[in-house]
């Protein structure tokens, strides 16, 4: 199958290096993930070096693509916020296009993921690539969960390295989420957001997330889109359990006003 060689060619022993995304791993989620997939069809996007696992979910008449950015540590069909997003979003009326970012091993924690957050960028580039080709008339729509936005983020302020590679509105879920102790190492880029912005974020979500709200609000305001927004869901957590179905819907509204 196509999925089946996913990655570089990696040595038994080699192990990963500080900085280094763990490709290994990586490869060991897609083959336990793929032949589970019922709704979706996974694929292989390049980005450099190697390829990665993506999953396009597709609707009938699509308005644009989602490109789904899933948290630390996790992958393209993560059954929390990621898989009820991907498939629930084409309900209403667009492609979904999840895919695999760089992970490290389980232990990992943000400071750990910092190094890596570059190899996220050719990535979301490729993603945006292939997203804009499947519907060129439509627009396209980066979302990101947790540590996914700092990915996200990471690329916004490098991405005058390929100025070609454009998005049309921004979701960013659970944004500012870190481990104890740690503070954010880049700020948030949302005052330097043109397009408009969604922050979405649960009632009683991490302390990080809920403290920077108001910073967020402020900031997204600054860039002065007035069809930014932001929505605390009420009852849920960074990680919406039992909250899938109102998440998918709070998304699905915002994105009509597109």
């Amino acid at each position: 199958m196509r999925w089946m060689v996913l990655l570089i060619a990696i040595s038994a022993g080699l192990g990963t290096f500080a900085g280094e995304p763990d490709l290994a791993r990586e490869q060991r989620m897609a083959e336990q993930i793929v032949d589970a997939i019922f709704d979706g069809e996974p694929m292989e996007l390049e980005s450099g070096a190697h390829r990665f696992l993506a999953i396009l979910t597709e609707a009938e008449s699509a308005k644009g693509t989602v490109v789904i950015l899933h948290g630390r540590g996790f992958h393209p069909d993560w059954e929390t916020v990621v898989q009820p997003l991907r498939i629930g979003l084409t309900k209403h009326g667009w492609n979904t296009l999840s895919i695999q970012l760089p992970v490290l091993h389980k232990a990992a924690k943000y400071y750990d993921y910092v190094d890596v957050f570059p190899h996220a960028v050719p990535r979301i580039e490729a993603a945006l690539d292939f997203a804009r080709q499947q519907t060129p008339e439509g627009k396209v729509v980066v979302l990101a969960h947790s540590c996914g936005t700092h990915m996200a983020h990471h690329w916004i302020m490098h991405r005058e390295s390929n100025p070609s590679t454009t998005f049309d509105a921004y979701v960013g879920i659970g944004m500012g989420a870190t481990d104890y102790g740690q503070k954010m190492v880049e700020p948030f880029p949302l005052a330097k957001i043109a397009v408009p912005v969604f922050d979405v974020f649960g009632e009683k979500d991490y302390p990080a997330v809920l403290r920077l709200a108001e910073q967020r609000l402020q900031l997204i305001g600054l860039a002065g889109n007035t069809k930014s927004a932001q929505q605390g869901i009420p009852g849920a957590t960074h990680y919406f359990q039992g909250h899938e179905d109102q998440l998918t819907e709070v998304v699905g509204q915002w994105l009509d006003t597109l």
